[in-house]
């Protein structure tokens, strides 16, 4: 599972469906913090009195996200979880993920597993007393979700591999129902509705960490994510992989992995994943998720 890096920055633009006398001048523009790194916001076909208020409640819906996904956030429901090792009343949003991530983890035979944040937490020396993982371990239901390892206090439950991908989702969504039909949201994780203001599709590119295009692509309702476990440092040399196997029968087999999908959640899980499987396992992972399709993949060097 990886580890979220913070520093990307992130784009929204979207079009109203109304509005033609507008349409041509220029698009209201925000910028602000979304998952801790900058983010710049357009809308097009709207003043930016009209804008102010989705500016408002993008940022609002971002904000209340955060709070249950976010690890830096202390009192985030998922802080919460790690740190009591059970939580009561869990969020209709964390349950949504939670769903999702067990049919990724059953799909993907065990390599989607999010309840390895322990492992991150003993690579970086944040935590000296261990790891325990296994998916089999988390339980939840709408009252609660709690870890259930015989050792719990070693076990953590990092989401940084499909929520970003989730809240990519529910922003698109939100667009929508203010009215905006042409939208695309860039969190690192890609959904593009509709189309641009010319009327093709959104055009989008795939690029390695160190900037390299590797396929440039069209994409209209559809999800595209994007999966790298090592990067170059500063320096020229490759990072430490922030993509972690949940158990001694998965290793790092792809240096990049992008993946299509009808939502950003199912193509942000499926990319962390796929970091983890051969060839032959990532085919038969995307057969099992209708809607799913391989775009790039380069082997790990």
């Amino acid at each position: 599972m990886k580890h979220l890096n913070r520093r990307r920055f992130l784009t929204i633009s979207a079009a109203a469906c109304s509005l033609p006398m507008q349409a041509a001048a220029a698009p209201a523009r925000w910028r602000g913090i979304a998952l801790g790194a900058q983010a710049t916001l357009q809308l097009a076909g709207l003043t930016q009195t009209q804008a102010d208020p989705i500016f408002t409640a993008v940022e609002n819906e971002l904000s209340r996200l955060e709070n249950i996904f976010s690890l830096y956030r202390e009192t985030s429901e998922i802080r919460r979880l790690n740190g009591a090792g059970h939580l009561s009343a869990p969020s209709h949003e964390l349950l949504e993920v939670l769903s999702i991530s067990n049919m990724l983890n059953s799909a993907t035979d065990g390599a989607f597993d999010p309840t390895v944040q322990t492992l991150w937490q003993t690579a970086v020396g944040a935590d000296s007393a261990g790891a325990a993982t296994g998916w089999t371990h988390l339980q939840y239901n709408s009252q609660r979700v709690e870890f259930t390892h015989p050792d719990a206090a070693k076990m953590g439950l990092t989401l940084n591999g499909i929520a970003q991908g989730y809240i990519t989702d529910k922003i698109a969504d939100l667009l929508r129902q203010k009215g905006l039909i042409n939208v695309l949201v860039d969190f690192g994780e890609v959904m593009a509705s509709g189309q641009r203001s010319t009327g093709q599709d959104w055009r989008v590119g795939i690029e390695t960490p160190d900037g390299q295009r590797v396929k440039q692509m069209t994409l209209t309702d559809r999800a595209l994510a994007t999966s790298a476990p090592i990067m170059a440092t500063f320096d020229g040399a490759r990072s430490n992989p922030h993509i972690f196997p949940p158990s001694a029968r998965h290793q790092l087999r792809q240096g990049l992995v992008s993946v299509s999908a009808p939502t950003a959640a199912i193509a942000d899980g499926l990319s962390t994943a796929c970091c983890l499987l051969s060839v032959h396992q990532i085919q038969v992972a995307l057969e099992q998720i209708p809607g799913t399709r391989l775009e790039a993949l380069q082997p790990l060097i």
